[in-house]
């Protein structure tokens, strides 16, 4: 599949989608939209990628979020809109398309992670910014408010109060506060971004893959449950995991001092 607006690589088990259009700090325009949402079901499907990270092209943005000069020139149905982000079944949003993976998302950010562009982040499991990033949802100062997840989504990392000051005041947060309230977890040099979010992963690839996939589904879905049935999720993936041929390698490898040589089933 050709993309025109987005970069899609795979390496070292490590899917890469680039949002590419630099030129306009990576704002997302309809086409974007379609291609992100196009290439998450890729990686979703793609078997060498066991992990996805997100950045943006060039040196000023991971995204400006949405297209508003395209935007101010088309017409739009709001209520058409509604409809496919709330369609069950149906993922047809970028942030929707993101979340929808079942792999670890690790967003790499550098310079303004801003309103839809902010989203997309917030939809990845784990964010990592460069010291030169500077995210907010800005929509209260267009007349909007962040519609493909950020109130929802902020406010479950960031606690209710803080989302609503970065919400309400539309300001932006420079990386070592974005890092202080938890929405990062680490900040790094420019330089050693891609190398970080990089690092990360191949941290996390050493795990076993259902493993690495129980144990997402276990947080991500269990964030969303009471105490109790959460528990009683994670008591049931834990049970069919042990049913695994991997559950069974990963002792005997330490028994016999080597690494696990993991089959994925």
């Amino acid at each position: 599949m050709d993309f025109q607006t987005i970069l899609y690589e795979v390496g070292s088990q490590i899917g890469w989608i680039t949002l590419n259009r630099p030129e306009a700090m990576n704002a997302i325009n309809q086409e974007m939209a379609g291609e992100i949402v196009s290439a998450c079901r890729r990686a979703e499907e793609d078997e060498s990628a066991r992990l996805v990270i997100f950045k943006g092209a060039g040196e000023k943005a991971f995204s400006a979020g949405m297209d508003l000069k395209e935007r101010a020139e088309r017409s739009f149905s709001a209520i058409e809109r509604r409809q496919l982000k709330i369609a069950p079944g149906v993922i047809n949003f970028p942030t929707q398309a993101v979340a929808a993976i079942s792999k670890p998302t690790i967003a790499a950010i550098n310079g303004y992670a801003v309103g839809g562009g902010l989203e997309i982040a917030l939809a990845c499991d784990i964010r990592i910014a460069s010291e030169d990033a500077k995210l907010g949802l800005t929509e209260v100062r267009r007349g909007m408010i962040p519609g493909s997840g950020g109130t929802q989504r902020l406010s479950r990392l960031v606690g209710s109060a803080k989302a609503l000051e970065i919400c309400l005041s539309g300001q932006l947060v420079d990386a070592k506060e974005a890092w202080r309230i938890g929405l990062v977890s680490e900040v790094v040099r420019r330089e050693e971004l891609l190398a970080a979010a990089e690092r990360l992963s191949k941290a996390i690839l050493k795990g076993a893959p259902i493993s690495i996939r129980y144990i997402k589904e276990a947080i991500c879905k269990g964030m969303e449950l009471p105490l109790d049935q959460g528990l009683r999720l994670e008591a049931d993936l834990s049970a069919l995991i042990a049913t695994t041929e991997d559950c069974r390698e990963g002792p005997r490898a330490f028994a016999e001092k080597r690494e696990p040589v993991w089959k994925g089933k």
